[in-house]
């Protein structure tokens, strides 16, 4: 067993030493992968800026060419942290992100709305939205509906989403979970602390450091000094995120 969390937790400390090259923030849409139309990403973008202008929430949509040697979630969380997207204060940025190379797909979410955009919504999102159309090669279209499903959830529409989360309970009721996973747990918040611990810094080319919300202004401000500002003039607002939302792949 020793042997066993051993190998384990140094299995942790490799992935989260990944050193990234991102793509800059240059708008809602960032389509590094070039697998959306341009009447699709224009649909997409008017859909996040109408969310953002009436909520504050600011919703991203990415696409990559590669995870570059990582899984998807040590990769997307580090991503929304680069790009810092929500505002500051409230922590309230989304970032959905696709990888089609891998075939891999995420929305990550941030602190704050954690408890609206939950894990098992998120889940079933990607299930019953986004991976249908993707299965079916149609990547535009497994966007614009995981933004749609997305965008109704942080608009209190959830009803519909809820039920799928019900019927996934109750199929599963009958399950029991073992110990294995709390201790993955507690040995993934152990790494952190001790990478915290020794000063590691967060942004390119660092490891994942958990932390709460930035210092910074609220506001969608200008430049960025973590890197994340584009000559397009948008940026993230200092939010973070921290791990919260789901996965899945195709």
């Amino acid at each position: 067993m020793r042997g066993f969390v051993a190998a384990l937790v140094l299995c942790l400390v490799s992935t989260f030493a990944f050193a990234f090259s991102f793509p800059p923030l240059t708008g809602r849409v960032v389509d590094q992968a070039n697998v959306m139309p341009a009447a699709s990403r224009s649909a997409v973008e008017t859909k996040l800026k109408d969310l953002e202008d009436k909520s504050g929430i600011q919703l991203v949509v990415a696409t990559v060419g590669s995870l570059q040697g990582s899984d998807i979630e040590t990769f997307a969380n580090e991503l929304f942290r680069f790009w810092k997207l929500g505002q500051a204060q409230k922590n309230n940025g989304v970032l959905l992100l696709v990888a089609p190379s891998e075939h891999k797909v995420r929305i990550e979410v941030g602190y704050g709305l954690e408890g609206t955009l939950t894990d098992a919504l998120s889940s079933v999102i990607i299930s019953s939205a986004i991976v249908p159309r993707f299965k079916a090669g149609d990547i535009s279209g497994g966007i614009e509906r995981g933004v749609d499903g997305i965008i109704s959830v942080l608009s209190g529409d959830s009803a519909e989403w809820q039920k799928k989360i019900d019927v996934r309970q109750d199929d599963r009721s009958g399950e029991t979970d073992g110990p294995i996973p709390f201790i993955f747990f507690l040995l993934v918040i152990f790494v952190m602390w001790y990478m915290n611990r020794h000063g590691r810094g967060r942004g390119r080319g660092t490891m994942f450091i958990p932390s709460g919300g930035s210092s910074r202004d609220s506001g969608w401000s200008g430049g960025d000094p973590g890197g994340s500002f584009s000559d397009s003039g948008f940026s993230g607002g200092g939010g973070s995120s921290g791990g919260g939302g789901a996965s899945g792949s195709w």
